[in-house]
């Protein structure tokens, strides 16, 4: 069973784009590939258990388990050390991404304080767009955790 949103997107918005671009074939049509969600916890140099909680938080958020992402090289003037763990991460393809985005756009971002829309700005030279969110928006995920698991 596909989304909605994702059955919506094929329906109506990919022949409008295909028109609207001028593309020729339909594989052409930009569409979302992956959603990565991470955390990064520089708590967890000094305090291991941060990282747990982090683990836990992203789990029920994404619905996933996520890897533990670790330093690549040493930094002296962050006491940071080669391997050392210092975040965590998920990534969601298919109909988890496709839930995933429908509670972030329907749920999460409504709920920002003085939300005045996602910037433009935000996208890389290659069609990558990356979205910073603060903890509040995190906090009412987690205490209605059993209704959220239940909406997907």
């Amino acid at each position: 069973m596909t989304h909605i949103l994702y059955e919506r997107y094929k329906k109506e918005l990919a022949p409008v784009l295909l028109d609207t671009l001028n593309l020729n074939n339909p594989m052409e049509v930009p569409r979302m590939e992956k959603i990565v969600v991470n955390i990064g916890v520089g708590e967890a140099l000094d305090n291991a258990k941060a990282l747990d909680a982090a683990v836990t938080d992203i789990t029920t958020i994404t619905g996933q388990k996520p890897i533990i992402t670790r330093a690549r090289k040493s930094i002296a003037n962050f006491k940071l050390r080669e391997g050392q763990a210092i975040g965590v991460k998920v990534t969601l393809r298919g109909e988890k991404m496709w839930a995933f985005y429908d509670r972030l756009v329907n749920v999460a971002l409504p709920r920002v304080r003085d939300f005045r829309g996602v910037s433009p700005n935000s996208f890389d030279g290659r069609g990558n767009y990356t979205l910073g969110l603060r903890e509040q928006l995190v906090v009412w995920i987690l205490e209605n955790k059993a209704h959220m698991l239940d909406y997907w």
